[in-house]
């Protein structure tokens, strides 16, 4: 109750006052390139859904939104390029979706006072917000994922891993890297076997990490791959007839686009994911109505409801609602950067207010704090049902290895303090 007044006062507020500038959102999207499979269906829910508030609301609190959108072609300089020339605009948060941008952002937005916002991906670390005090990567991050695939295997395996050969096939960059660590420690922990598989970008040749995987027959493979490597990955391992429902990929080895090209060879393929697949939830009613039959979706329509439009969707999500937040703590529709961090660090997502926005059980429910930038990190897994050309659940969302995952975490990020003079906070 006190939240709608708090609402409606600010309403009154701004109802009252001068017409207030837009709200400036840029897209870091790539719409071109080896990995447009992905970014397009991202970057179509990441602009439906603020078209979505404008067209239905009138934007966030009553100020529309303007999402200013940049191609990046996944180029980590053409990334920074995007970021250097739409800050200026008053950008108040940024979402890069890519690891190679991010690391070279975190500096830059953190002098320019703008928050970061990479769910699921960039560095793990900064789920320590007594270091990273401008990047957030709630819910989950890739330890995360690392963690919930090996402790979705323990659940299967009467809870031994002991003596299992688990190999991980990666992109062979900053980001297949990220769950090398954790997938190590946990390995020491539970005693199985860890192989590691590099793919060289863009992934299409993958002939000879498949014949080792045939010759050494590991009990499982987990995947840390990004556009066409995928869908290789997926058909090689339908050649040597590995057991698809023994194959696991992270959240970005997990969408539709991945799985299709291998047909009825994919029947079973897993991933785990942070949020929900499908579209059968009211926010998607909202969208074809106020949206995709109005003209106004930012491609073709035909994306909605697929694993990452839904990504791109549930992250102008929780943009909105901190953009929301920082509205309502400052009494103005006219925020500031600094003013949607600040909201950023005390955002609480509760399953009561996922539901008023038409996305019920869309996600865990998880609270921001100053220290812990991450969240909760409960992850679920997903299947692919190649019949029905479906994803769908399989797990609840389930909490990770915290000993092993918060310590890792305070050993990277306390190496970067150190290396770059940073002032702990949160104290």
């Amino acid at each position: 109750m006190k939240k709608k007044m708090a609402t409606l006062a600010l309403g009154a507020l701004m109802a009252a006052g001068p017409a207030l500038a837009d709200l400036v959102i840029p897209s870091l999207s790539y719409r071109t390139g080896p990995y447009a499979a992905g970014g397009i269906p991202f970057a179509d829910g990441y602009a439906d859904y603020f078209t979505l508030l404008n067209e239905r609301d009138g934007g966030i609190g009553g100020v529309p939104v303007n999402v200013i959108e940049c191609e990046t072609g996944y180029n980590t300089e053409k990334g920074v390029e995007c970021y250097e020339s739409t800050k200026g605009e008053g950008a108040l948060i940024y979402q890069p979706l890519s690891t190679g941008i991010t690391y070279q952002l975190i500096p830059k937005v953190t002098a320019d006072d703008i928050p970061l916002h990479t769910m699921g991906y960039g560095r793990t670390s900064a789920r320590n917000g007594k270091v990273f005090s401008h990047v957030f990567n709630y819910p989950a991050n890739y330890w995360d994922g690392a963690s919930g695939a090996i402790n979705y295997l323990l659940d299967e395996n009467g809870g031994d891993l002991n003596g299992k050969k688990i190999a991980l096939v990666y992109h062979n960059s900053a980001y297949g890297k990220e769950p090398i660590r954790t997938l190590e420690e946990l390995s020491k922990k539970h005693g199985f076997e860890l192989s590691l598989l590099p793919v060289d970008h863009p992934g299409q040749e993958q002939k000879s990490q498949w014949l080792q995987i045939r010759r050494e027959k590991p009990d499982f493979v987990l995947m840390w791959g990004w556009g066409v490597m995928n869908q290789v990955a997926i058909q090689e391992a339908a050649n040597i007839r590995f057991p698809m429902e023994n194959f696991i990929g992270v959240w970005w080895s997990g969408a539709q686009h991945d799985v299709l090209p291998a047909g009825d060879k994919a029947n079973g393929y897993k991933a785990v994911t942070f949020h929900a697949v499908g579209d059968d939830f009211p926010v998607f009613d909202d969208i074809k109505t106020h949206v995709v039959d109005a003209g106004k979706a930012a491609g073709a329509g035909d994306q909605v409801g697929t694993v990452l439009y839904n990504r791109g969707l549930y992250s102008a999500m929780l943009a909105a609602e901190a953009i929301k937040d920082a509205q309502e703590a400052n009494g103005t529709g006219d925020v500031t950067p600094g003013m949607v961090r600040d909201a950023m660090e005390q955002l609480n997502i509760t399953e009561e207010r996922m539901a008023s926005l038409g996305m019920p059980n869309f996600g865990p429910t998880f609270q921001v704090s100053c220290d812990n930038h991450g969240g909760p990190g409960l992850i679920g897994v997903s299947q692919w049902d190649a019949g029905t050309q479906t994803w769908n659940l399989i797990s609840d969302f389930k909490p990770t290895d915290g000993e092993v995952i918060g310590a890792l975490v305070e050993e990277d990020s306390s190496a970067y303090a150190a290396e770059n003079n940073v002032e702990t906070r949160c104290n």
